[in-house]
């Protein structure tokens, strides 16, 4: 992966992950570029001021468009403003006063931008606990009881970012998605304070159900897929609930456990996992990381299954790709990007035409 900043993978991931989306709505790569060009190297301070002037910039193109009656230009500065914003909230700890009104201005720039799509998607809100997973239907155009996927993102992520790629990718090929914020990702986590857990599969489910009951969708082409640490969320999904046709996993977790295992105590991320576990401590946090493992869980997958991994993975090691595969018994392929060639970093955000064969083959089971 090309790295904007040599010796800073973390900060320089982030880039290259905005350019990447850059290409779906997601941002403009030089508004991308010059943010970066502005920020001093390690100063997260710096990291969130940058992102939030560009977002506020992106954000008063819109509001000026939409004042003058150009909704086109509006809807594409909406949608760069969500990102940029999602992305000043990133690095922000748990306990900064600036992180929900941060979100919270992602997700009001992104429904106002998504609002202006010719194909608007519906917000939802599925009961989950003693409140709901929120989240976005994108139904494909023209389909009238048709296939599905529900997807929820990686660590802490919101599902707003999931239709920067994702929710096109899928409705181009006449797939829905059902995008969700599951437990310990977006408002789940911050506005609903539900925490994650092991057994994703209780999200997953509650997901399918009210999907069936609430929306106009084949229940019998429904699938699950997931992104990131979101590795271990679908395949622990389809492990339980035999009800989803695929499971598309984008990026492997075999044992999130040993991921951090490798991550000292006072990792940038580490108190953001703490707030996802509902803990206080790392000493806690690792506690409950023990039990989020596929050994003897893969194996129960009776779904086809589709595995893409990058060689060059610094975040998840490809030896999680290929443990998953050993041990699932379904039908399966996997894919993994050579580190000769770009896309094989994390989850392919430095090429991600990488993943488009996912794709076609989520939409070859879809139609089965």
């Amino acid at each position: 992966m090309w790295r904007y900043f040599p010796d800073n993978y973390m900060w320089s991931y982030q880039i290259v992950r905005m350019i990447s989306q850059s290409y779906f709505g997601g941002g403009e790569v030089n508004e991308i570029l010059d943010a970066a060009s502005k920020m001093e190297l390690g100063d997260f301070e710096s990291f969130h001021r940058e992102w939030m002037n560009t977002g506020h910039k992106a954000l008063s193109k819109a509001n000026d468009a939409m004042d003058k009656g150009n909704k086109e230009t509006a809807r594409e500065a909406y949608l760069r403003s969500a990102n940029y914003f999602r992305t000043a909230e990133f690095f922000l700890q748990p306990d900064d006063e600036r992180k929900i009104p941060t979100y919270l201005k992602s997700v009001e720039s992104f429904k106002k931008g998504s609002e202006l799509l010719d194909h608007p998607p519906k917000a939802v809100n599925i009961p989950f606990e003693h409140a709901s997973l929120p989240g976005y239907f994108f139904e494909a155009p023209g389909q009238k009881n048709g296939p599905m996927m529900v997807m929820f993102g990686g660590l802490d992520s919101t599902a707003e970012e999931l239709y920067y790629g994702p929710a096109q990718f899928l409705n181009e090929r006449g797939i829905s998605l059902l995008a969700l914020d599951g437990p310990g990702q977006g408002g789940a986590l911050r506005l609903h304070h539900i925490h994650s857990r092991h057994d994703y599969d209780v999200a997953g489910t509650a997901a399918y159900e009210w999907a069936v009951d609430n929306l106009d969708v084949d229940r019998d082409r429904v699938g699950v897929m997931a992104v990131s640490m979101g590795g271990y969320m679908a395949a622990r999904c389809a492990a339980f609930e035999p009800r989803f046709k695929a499971c598309a996993i984008w990026g492997a977790v075999y044992d999130y456990n040993d991921v951090w295992a490798k991550r000292p105590d006072n990792h940038p991320l580490a108190k953001i996992l703490q707030h996802i576990f509902g803990v206080e401590d790392m000493s806690a946090a690792r506690a409950k990381l023990q039990h989020y493992n596929l050994k003897g869980v893969a194996d129960k997958i009776k779904a086809p299954t589709y595995i893409i991994h990058g060689e060059d993975d610094h975040q998840n090691k490809v030896d999680n790709a290929y443990n998953v595969y050993n041990d699932l018994t379904c039908s399966r392929h996997l894919k993994i990007v050579p580190k000769s060639s770009p896309g094989s970093s994390h989850c392919q955000v430095d090429n991600i035409t990488e993943t488009y064969e996912m794709y076609d083959w989520i939409k070859e089971q879809l139609e089965k």
